[in-house]
């Protein structure tokens, strides 16, 4: 439709069915329909629709991954995909094996190849693992030149002390930042239920950083959400006037409001910071998908903008699975060097 309506200059329909496809994309998902609406998009050069179908990609990767939609991604959508580092998916490992098989299946050119494999982010997997994939893999194998100076840099990474290693190597770049991986150790599911009710806490454990040496040592985290904050500007005031002490606050004046804080504090945490992002999950067409991602600044305990537009009081919400508010919160350790070392 969204053809014809561009053929015949119909554009109050084009702008229609274009808003369409965007609101619809997770209940589109299960048919396979957003990697083609991406191609489409590139094709008529609908940006808007463009940049919707990116984020429904990347925010629900685990899921593409695992359809027959991963085979029809072209090299252009794939490697814009590699760059980004709000892929929700399970582990780094589970994005390179995926890639395996594309590569597998689509046989591209060697540069093309090596340069799909040089975007993995081979620190964020663990040598054991990184072993596996050397003695194992065939693709590696019939590309390891490509990469061996990727593999060799991971092993040092996990072989030193992220602070010895910052000194040598620069590691505010995207090949050690972590992405939103699902596995236990970077984060933990919550389910609230009947979240308009009061405020909640909760409490999980992470690995202090994705290195060999700090994998082991954990980090507890304290969760507490609030549906009804007010900011300092709304909460009730003492007034010296006759008509009334306070002034009236509504609740619908509130708004969620979910922090995040580490319990204790630990020499450990010198070189590293942690990022925070927040998953929304929703249901679509019975499977649980990613509705909105919310990041939060590094220095900052909260995210500002939390679900700022959800009505939590109404059991229909869109933000509700059967009256309860699914979130997944990861945290993304991000090293960073204290010591430069001359070369």
């Amino acid at each position: 439709m969204h053809q014809l309506a561009s053929k015949y200059r119909v554009w109050g329909l084009q702008r229609g069915v274009a808003e369409y496809m965007r609101t619809h994309l997770a209940s589109e998902s299960s048919q396979g329909h957003v990697v083609g609406w991406y191609h489409y998009a590139v094709r008529i050069g609908d940006v808007a629709l463009q940049e919707s179908c990116l984020q429904f990609l990347a925010w629900n990767l685990s899921a593409v991954l695992g359809s027959a939609e991963w085979g029809s991604v072209s090299v252009e959508l794939l490697l814009l995909l590699l760059e980004r580092s709000d892929l929700v998916l399970h582990s780094e490992l589970e994005l390179y094996t995926a890639v395996e098989g594309w590569l597998s299946r689509r046989q591209p050119e060697a540069p093309v190849a090596e340069r799909v494999l040089r975007a993995i982010r081979y620190p964020m997997i663990a040598p054991s693992q990184l072993f596996r994939l050397q003695a194992q893999s065939a693709v590696l194998a019939r590309h390891r030149g490509a990469v061996q100076d990727l593999l060799f840099q991971a092993f040092q990474f996990h072989a030193a002390s992220p602070l010895h290693f910052a000194k040598y190597f620069d590691v505010n770049c995207s090949m050690f930042l972590p992405r939103n991986y699902l596995a236990p150790s970077w984060g933990s599911q919550w389910v609230i239920t009947n979240p308009a009710r009061d405020d909640r806490s909760t409490s999980f454990q992470t690995q202090l950083g994705p290195s060999s040496h700090d994998a082991g040592k954990r980090v507890t985290w304290n969760v507490l959400f609030s549906p009804r904050w007010l900011p300092v500007s709304l909460r009730p005031v003492y007034s010296d006037s006759v008509a009334g002490a306070i002034q009236p606050v509504r609740i619908e004046d509130g708004r969620p409001r979910l922090v995040i804080t580490p319990a204790t504090s630990s020499p450990d945490f010198a070189g590293v910071s942690f990022q925070k992002t927040v998953l929304v999950g929703v249901r679509q067409q019975g499977r649980v998908l990613v509705k909105h991602a919310y990041s939060f600044h590094q220095s900052s305990d909260e995210a500002a903008d939390f679900l700022v537009h959800a009505d939590l009081q109404k059991r229909t919400s869109e933000y509700l699975i059967d009256n309860s508010l699914h979130l997944h919160i990861i945290i993304k350790p991000v090293y960073h060097s204290l010591i430069k070392v001359k070369k």
